[in-house]
């Protein structure tokens, strides 16, 4: 649409300066001047209007131009105080929800779902999904995590620990284990080989720094570790790898046996216990678990089916024959609504105004642009019909008059 409007404009130009250059020779393309200059006068002003509303025309800083993005922090809390004022009104909410019969809508759902059984799968997920949401997630996260913590303090860690690492040892599944910390080894020394250079250099004394044996010496260092990671690293049975494993495997027996490090390796654990990372960690746990739930619950095929269907259905029939139980869940809904338009009504409007206040004057800009963009090209079109129109009218009244 925009290419209309700005074609037509082009167009209303070349028929005027054809139309003016052949106007001596016909006069009556006066009228036809008259009404392409209008047009483009009427055309150039609202394309101006248009583009002013969004952005500087031509990039020039016209005072009272690009007036959604100056604006955009004004508009946010425009339309967060317009919510408030016309729909987030504890009053009106309970008005529009008095003519809402909500049980007869669900007891028809559920008795009779358009959809059929996999609406009915769709219906019971969804509510199983907000009956699991509804419950109080801190208390149920702090009884999770007791109950892990419990667990945790009770368990024998160095023992398994051991056995692991003797199992490790004994299907030779350590060495991929050595060649990756060889490999780490290698990489954080050639990270840090400024910072050994630069340590070197602290310890020499001046006469080795002025004759340079500090970088000779920091050369010498760095050249034979990087040769013992290589060396490592191609031969399997390198003395160092071979005194790795050792220790390896003796840590494992120590593991099972010795009461000094079983005593050290507990004392680590219940400091890990009450660690703040560890206690997010659960945390986390707790959480994930939670949304895998939900995320479960309303997965239609993952929904309960057969007597939970059938009962969503005999559940369906009673919310439209039982009057009593109708007026409840309709009683029951209403002040549901309204209590959350009453309690959190203004984290609302809050929630509007701080997001837009958070996006950036392009982003708005675009939004806006993109949602009446094509309304506001029409306005261009308009303008250059109308002001043709215009200027044929005041050409015509000339000769009467």
């Amino acid at each position: 649409m925009k290419m209309i409007a700005t074609s037509m404009l082009v167009v209303m130009a070349i028929i005027y300066f054809t139309s003016k250059s052949y106007e001596p020779a016909y006069p009556a393309l006066g009228f036809v001047r008259a009404f392409a200059e209008a047009a483009m006068v009427g055309g150039i002003a609202d394309w101006f209007a248009v583009t002013a509303l969004f952005r500087h025309p031509m990039g020039i800083p016209i005072p009272h131009t690009a007036i959604i993005p100056r604006n955009k922090d004004r508009i946010g809390d425009t339309l967060a105080h317009f919510l408030k004022d016309n729909f987030l009104i504890s009053r009106l909410v309970a008005q529009r929800m008095s003519k809402v019969d909500l049980a007869s809508g669900i007891g028809k759902f559920l008795k009779s779902p358009s959809g059929g059984e996999g609406r009915i799968k769709l219906g019971a997920s969804r509510l199983l999904g907000d009956a699991i949401a509804s419950l109080d997630k801190d208390r149920l996260g702090s009884m999770f995590k007791g109950a892990i913590k419990k667990q945790a303090k009770q368990l024998d860690l160095a023992t398994p620990m051991g056995q692991i690492l003797d199992a490790v040892m004994a299907e030779n599944r350590h060495g991929p284990l050595i060649d990756s910390s060889i490999r780490w080894a290698y990489r954080t020394l050639d990270t840090n080989e400024t910072v050994i250079r630069a340590i070197v250099s602290d310890r020499a004394n001046t006469v080795m720094r002025w004759t340079g044996l500090d970088d000779r010496v920091a050369n010498e260092v760095l050249d034979g570790l990087y040769k013992l990671l290589a060396d490592m690293a191609a031969d399997p049975n390198h003395p160092v790898r071979t005194k790795t494993e050792e220790s390896l495997s003796q840590l494992a027996v120590e593991l099972k046996n010795d009461p000094e490090l079983r005593q050290k390796v507990e004392e680590w654990k219940l400091e890990m216990i009450e660690n703040p990372a560890i206690a997010g960690w659960i945390d986390g746990i707790w959480e994930d678990g939670r949304q895998a739930l939900l995320t479960a619950s309303r997965d239609p095929d993952a929904a309960l089916t057969g007597q939970f269907g059938e009962a969503l259905v005999q559940l369906g029939n009673s919310l439209q024959q039982d009057e009593r139980l109708n007026s409840q869940i309709n009683r029951f809904g209403r002040r549901a609504i309204v209590g959350i338009v009453a309690t959190y009504g203004d984290n609302i409007v809050k929630l509007v105004s701080e997001t837009i206040r958070g996006w950036d004057a392009q982003t708005i800009t675009d939004r806006v642009e993109n949602a009446v963009g094509r309304d506001l090209q029409f306005i261009r079109v308009n303008g250059t019909l109308v002001g043709g129109l215009v200027g044929l009218s005041l050409h015509s009244l000339s000769y009467v008059i």
